[in-house]
């Protein structure tokens, strides 16, 4: 049980880091309950998180918009903390091999979020709603949230392209349209 094993994690009052093996077919739940959601944030005490993890989730933790690897799990995670591959571990590194590639990630929860969001529950449902359905136009996937011609007027207010697709935008552009939409 995650939560069972997060509660059992020593909290010394010198010592707040975390370094760690995990099983790599729970790592976002585990990262989940470390750092929180973005609609609720765990008051982290923990400084830094080094995880030795599959290779293509350290490569969506430090993503960027544009990119096959950016998506909702990047935003997320972008949003509470600030990520760094530190290393990549070839599968050869270990016996026997595994059949995929490693690598290091720190993982840096922010004591204060940088730039939080005026309702990150909104925040959170946008992003997932956004992302739902990767292939589509954002303005499809939002349509019903808002309207798309005024999804459009937002968008063109944050400097996005109206024809974006949620891959697209950065994080400072998903909080700046959640922020817009607390307006409406």
């Amino acid at each position: 049980d995650i939560d069972e094993t997060i509660r059992q994690f020593p909290k010394f009052q010198n010592h707040n880091k975390i370094v760690a093996n995990i099983p790599y077919n729970i790592t976002a739940p585990i990262l989940e309950k470390i750092l929180g959601t973005i609609a609720n944030p765990n008051p982290n005490p923990y400084e830094s998180i080094v995880l030795l993890v599959q290779k293509e989730v350290a490569e969506r933790l430090v993503a960027q918009p544009n990119s096959k690897a950016f998506g909702a799990f990047s935003v997320r995670v972008q949003y509470l903390a600030k990520c760094e591959i530190i290393c990549e571990v070839p599968a050869k590194a270990f016996y026997p091999p595994p059949k995929v590639d490693s690598a290091v990630i720190k993982i840096s929860p922010y004591q204060e979020i940088p730039n939080p969001a005026q309702a990150p529950r909104h925040l959170e449902s946008l992003i997932k709603m956004g992302f739902s359905s990767r292939r589509k136009m954002l303005r499809n996937n939002l349509k019903s949230l808002i309207e798309p011609d005024k999804l459009n007027q937002l968008l063109i207010q944050l400097d996005v392209n109206p024809q974006a697709r949620a891959e697209n935008l950065s994080l400072l552009n998903w909080i700046g349209l959640s922020n817009l939409l607390d307006k409406y």
